[in-house]
C-alpha cells in the first residue's frame, strides 16, 4: 500500500530529523571514548520499551555508527606488525585478517598446503594466530611451534581453551595467550562483540592486540582457560544443542517458516532468527562445538533427558508436576526475574504518570 501525500511528507520530515541527529550522534562518538554496546544499551533501555521499539533494531543502529568512524579513527597511531593467520582462509581467519589489515597491519595465511613455506611465514611473524577447527588445535600448535622464536607472540581463537593453551605454554617457550571470539564470522566490526581472554604467558606482548579489540568497541573478559571451558559447557555447547535439536524438528515436521513468521511473536522471530544464523554455519564446526569435550557431551546427555522427563510429564497430562517443576525453576531464577522486572516496572510507572495529564483532561470534557 502506498503512503497518502501527507503521510509520505510526514515520512521525510522524520527522516530528515533521525539524520540530522545520527550526525548529531557521530560527531560525539567521534570526539570521544566509545562506550560499550551493554553500557549504551542500558542507559536507554526503559526508552525502548516504552517506544515498543526492540533493542536489536536499537543495538543495529548503534554498531553502524561504530562502524562507519572505524576507517576514519582505527588506523591512527598504529605501528604496522607482522601477523601470521594459520587457516586464515577459514571464515573466522578471514575476518581477523580482514580487521587486522584493515588498521595497517601485514597479515599472511598459511593453510595446510603451505607447510613448506612455514619457515618464512612463522620465524618471522610477531604474532601468529590459529585459526583451525578444534579437532586439528594442539596438532598445529606442535608443529608450528618448531618454526617460531621466542619472542614471537602464540595465541589461538578456537572455543575450547585448556588444550590448546597447556599445549601453546608446553612446546612454545614466548608469550602465549588463549582467546575465544564470542561471535560467528558475519560481524563487520568487534563493536559491542565480547572475547574471552585466558592469559598464559608474558602477556605484555599481546597488549597492543587487546588494545586494537577494545578501540573497535570490543568487550574482553579475563579468566583461566578451565574456567572458560566449564562456563562454555552451559554457554556454547548445550545452546548449539537446543538450536541444532529445533532446527532438526522444524525440517522433520516440514513446517512452512514463512507462513509461521506472517504470524509470529517476537520471540519467535528472535528464535528463528539464531536457528537460521546457526545453520548458515559449517556443519563441521557446529558438531566439533557439541561434541568438543566429555563435559559437554555429559552436559548435552542431561539436558536430553531433562526434554524427555519434562515430555513424559506433557505425554500424561500431568498439569500438577508441571507447575512443581515450572515453580521450583522459577525460585532458582528468583533473583535474576527481579533485576529483569525492574527496567519494565519503571517503563510502566512512567507511562501511567504520563497518562495522569491526558486523563484528567478528558474527565474535565
Amino acid at each position: 500500500m502506498s503512503l497518502k501525500s501527507s503521510d509520505s511528507d510526514q515520512l521525510k520530515k522524520t527522516d530528515q530529523s533521525l539524520i540530522a541527529l545520527l550526525s548529531d550522534r557521530l560527531s560525539l562518538l567521534a570526539a570521544s571514548e566509545f562506550p560499550s554496546l551493554d553500557e549504551q544499551l542500558a542507559d536507554v533501555a526503559p526508552l525502548l520499551a516504552e517506544a515498543g521499539i526492540p533493542e536489536s533494531v536499537w543495538a543495529s543502529v548503534l554498531k553502524s555508527c561504530h562502524a562507519t568512524l572505524i576507517p576514519k579513527s582505527a588506523t591512527n597511531h598504529v605501528r604496522p606488525r607482522q601477523i601470521t593467520i594459520i587457516g586464515g582462509h577459514g571464515r573466522m581467519g578471514r575476518l581477523f585478517k580482514e580487521q587486522l589489515s584493515l588498521v595497517g597491519h601485514n597479515v599472511s595465511v598459511l593453510e595446510s598446503e603451505d607447510w613448506e613455506y612455514a619457515d618464512q611465514l612463522l620465524s618471522q611473524a610477531e604474532l601468529v594466530l590459529v585459526s583451525v577447527p578444534i579437532e586439528y588445535t594442539v596438532d598445529v600448535i606442535k608443529r608450528a611451534a618448531k618454526y617460531l622464536v621466542p619472542n614471537t607472540a602464540l595465541c589461538d581463537i578456537t572455543s575450547v581453551k585448556t588444550q590448546a593453551t597447556q599445549a601453546m605454554l608446553e612446546h612454545h617457550s614466548g608469550p602465549v595467550m588463549g582467546l575465544h571470539p564470542m561471535f560467528g564470522p558475519n560481524i563487520k566490526s568487534f563493536f559491542g562483540q565480547k572475547v574471552v581472554i585466558c592469559p598464559g604467558r608474558n602477556d605484555d606482548s599481546f597488549q597492543w592486540l587487546l588494545d586494537f579489540i577494545k578501540s573497535q568497541g570490543g568487550e574482553l573478559i579475563v579468566c583461566t582457560p578451565e574456567e572458560h571451558d566449564q562456563m562454555m559447557v552451559i554457554v556454547q555447547a548445550t545452546q548449539h544443542f537446543c538450536r541444532f535439536s529445533l532446527g532438526v524438528f522444524l525440517a522433520h515436521a516440514r513446517i512452512d517458516i514463512e507462513q509461521s513468521l506472517t504470524m509470529s511473536t517476537p520471540n519467535y522471530r528472535q528464535e528463528i532468527d539464531i536457528v537460521k544464523r546457526l545453520f548458515s554455519q559449517n556443519p563441521h564446526l557446529c558438531v566439533d562445538i557439541m561434541l568438543a569435550t566429555e563435559e559437554r557431551c555429559d552436559a548435552i546427555s542431561f539436558l536430553a533427558n531433562t526434554y524427555s522427563r519434562l515430555a513424559k510429564l506433557v505425554a500424561r497430562k500431568d498439569r500438577e508436576a508441571l507447575i512443581q517443576e515450572f515453580e521450583n525453576t522459577q525460585s532458582f531464577f528468583e533473583d535474576e526475574i527481579k533485576t529483569f522486572l525492574q527496567p519494565l516496572s519503571i517503563t510502566a510507572k512512567t507511562v501511567q504518570r504520563d497518562l495522569k495529564p491526558q486523563m484528567h483532561t478528558n474527565i474535565n470534557l
